[in-house]
């Protein structure tokens, strides 16, 4: 039983790690989708401040167009840690599949042991009053 003990805190350890890794990833994208949000609001204001919303314009402003690339790499990589968040979310689905699998096993195998134990009991209460009957036909 020490084993299966051990295998479940395991277990729950790798649930637990895989939950905290979906969260950690989920932060991500959410603080990247929020950093692109922002340079969109910057860029915007750079175009208007310059008058000139072409990117192709000789004279297109040069933060302007650094914003525009941030915010198009910080797309590119929310969209890279969505897929990272599938594979998380499915690694995360796998080891709560096993977790229950384990604690199903150790909890079938403990009502075995009750019944076994309440069988017991109850061949000694048998076995009792069985010698209180026997006594009480002798006497």
């Amino acid at each position: 039983m020490k084993s299966r003990d051990t295998l479940i805190r395991l277990k729950k350890f790798q649930v637990d790690e895989m939950r905290r890794r979906v969260t950690q990833i989920e932060a991500m994208i959410a603080d990247f989708r929020r950093m692109s949000a922002e340079l969109e609001r910057e860029i915007a204001i750079e175009q208007e401040r310059a008058g000139i919303d072409d990117p192709t314009h000789f004279a297109y402003p040069t933060y302007a167009k650094a914003a525009i690339t941030r915010r198009e790499n910080l797309l590119h990589s929310a969209a890279e840690l969505e897929t990272q968040l599938d594979e998380a979310r499915a690694q995360l689905a796998d080891a709560f599949e096993e977790l229950k699998k384990v604690e199903l096993l150790d909890e079938r195998d403990q009502a075995r042991g009750r019944a076994e134990e309440d069988a017991r009991e109850q061949a000694d209460l048998d076995s009792i009053g069985l010698m209180r009957s026997r006594i009480g036909a002798v006497a």
